[in-house]
C-alpha cells in the first residue's frame, strides 16, 4: 500500500470547523511538503478548484499549479499528483506546462484527471462547462493530444473541439512512458474512458464490499480491451488515537453541526439532490469531503492497520488521506500506522 495525502489548499478539511490550524498558504504547504518526504510519504494530491468549496467561496484556495511548480523546486520524493480539468486548459499549452514542472521535480509528476462538476464556478470565470457525458468526451480528446505532445515528436489531431497541426512539446517528461495519469469517475461514460486511457482509477470513499466490485469491474474493463492492470486509490478521512473512546470523540466533535450552517455548507442541498441517505448522516458525509468517513479510518493504530489490510485484500494500491490538523496527524499516522507496517512488510519473507 502506497500512502498520499491531499495537500490543504482550502486551509483544511472540515466544513463545520472554519479554523483547523492549517492555513490555505504557500508557507504551510512548503513545510508539510518537505516534512511529509521525512516521515515516509509517497504522495501528495494538489487538488484544482479556484473557489474554496469546503470553508466558503470567499476563503482563501491556492491555485493547484502554480503550488505544484513551487514544490517540484522544493522537494526530492514526493510524487505531486496534480488535479487538471480539461475545460480550465487548453490540452497543448499543458502539456508543455506540465512536462516543465515534471523535469523540475526530476520526473515526480502524476496527473489527476478530473472532468469537473461544479458548474457555477466555470460559469464564474467565463468558462465552458459541458452536459455530464460530453465532459467526458472533452477529456477523453484532451488526454489524446496531451499524450500525443508527450509521445511523438511533432503531433497532430483533429477532433470536434481541438485541433492541432505539427505542433511540438520539447522538452518532454522526464517520466516515461509519460506522467501517471489518475482519473475517477462512477458513470459508465468515466469509467469506459478511464479504462482506456488512464493508468489509475481513484474512488471516492467507501466500504470494503464496494471497493472490491469496483476494481473487479475496471478489471474486465481493462481486460476487454487488451490491457494490464490499472492502479487503484481511495480517499478517505483517518483518524488515530491510542484507544477507541479517543477516536470516536474526535469523530463526534469533527462532525457536529453548530445552529447556523458555516459557509462550508453552502453547496450541501446541491449535493442532497444526489445521495440516497438520511438527512443525518448526510449531514456527517458532507462535513467531510469525498465520502471520507465512510471507509472507517477511525480508531486505536491496530483498528486502522487491519482496515488498510483489508482494503490491500481488496485490491487497493493507493490511500489518499485527509486529516485534521493536517501536519500534526500526518506525524501520528506516519508514526503509527506507516512505520510499523512498513518495518512488519520487511521483516516477512516472501512466499
Amino acid at each position: 500500500m502506497r500512502f498520499g495525502y491531499w495537500m490543504p489548499v482550502f486551509g483544511g478539511w472540515l466544513r463545520n470547523l472554519p479554523d483547523e490550524g492549517m492555513e490555505a498558504s504557500w508557507d504551510y504547504v512548503r513545510r508539510l511538503t518537505q516534512r511529509s518526504e521525512e516521515t515516509g510519504w509517497d504522495l501528495s494530491l494538489i487538488a484544482e478548484l479556484n473557489l474554496n468549496d469546503i470553508k466558503g467561496v470567499e476563503e482563501p484556495a491556492l491555485d493547484a499549479w502554480s503550488t505544484a511548480a513551487a514544490l517540484a523546486a522544493v522537494s526530492n520524493t514526493i510524487e505531486l499528483m496534480v488535479a487538471v480539468r480539461p475545460n480550465f486548459h487548453q490540452p497543448a499549452l499543458f502539456a508543455k506546462q506540465a512536462a516543465n514542472i515534471d523535469r523540475i521535480s526530476g520526473g515526480r509528476l502524476a496527473l489527476n484527471v478530473v472532468s469537473s462538476w461544479w458548474a457555477e464556478e466555470a460559469r464564474s470565470y467565463g468558462l465552458q462547462f459541458d452536459a455530464h457525458d460530453d465532459r467526458y468526451g472533452r477529456t477523453a480528446e484532451w488526454l489524446q493530444v496531451v499524450d500525443g505532445l508527450w509521445r511523438e515528436k511533432r503531433f497532430s489531431f483533429t477532433g470536434e473541439r481541438y485541433t492541432l497541426d505539427n505542433a511540438i512539446c520539447e522538452p518532454k517528461p522526464l517520466r516515461t512512458p509519460r506522467p501517471t495519469i489518475y482519473a475517477g469517475g462512477e458513470s459508465e461514460a468515466a469509467k469506459n474512458m478511464i479504462a482506456a486511457q488512464c493508468d489509475a482509477y481513484v474512488m471516492h470513499g467507501d466500504a470494503v464490499d464496494a471497493i472490491a466490485p469496483k476494481v473487479a469491474d475496471m478489471e474486465e474493463r481493462r481486460h476487454k480491451i487488451g490491457f494490464g492492470r490499472m492502479q487503484y486509490g481511495m480517499a478517505a478521512f483517518t483518524i488515530v488515537r491510542d484507544s477507541e473512546a479517543e477516536a470516536k470523540r474526535e469523530l463526534e466533535r469533527i462532525t457536529q453541526m453548530p445552529a447556523r450552517p458555516p459557509a462550508g455548507f453552502a453547496n450541501f442541498d446541491q449535493w442532497l439532490s444526489g445521495t440516497q441517505l438520511e438527512r443525518e448522516l448526510k449531514i456527517q458525509e458532507y462535513s467531510v469531503s469525498n465520502r471520507g468517513l465512510r471507509p472507517n479510518l477511525v480508531g486505536t493504530p491496530e483498528q486502522v492497520t487491519q482496515r488498510i489490510a483489508d482494503y490491500e485484500g481488496a485490491g487497493l494500491d493507493l490511500l489518499l488521506l485527509q486529516m485534521s490538523p493536517q501536519a500534526e496527524e500526518m506525524d501520528r499516522f506516519a508514526a503509527q500506522v506507516m512505520a510499523p507496517l512498513r518495518q512488519s512488510a520487511a521483516v516477512t519473507p516472501h512466499s
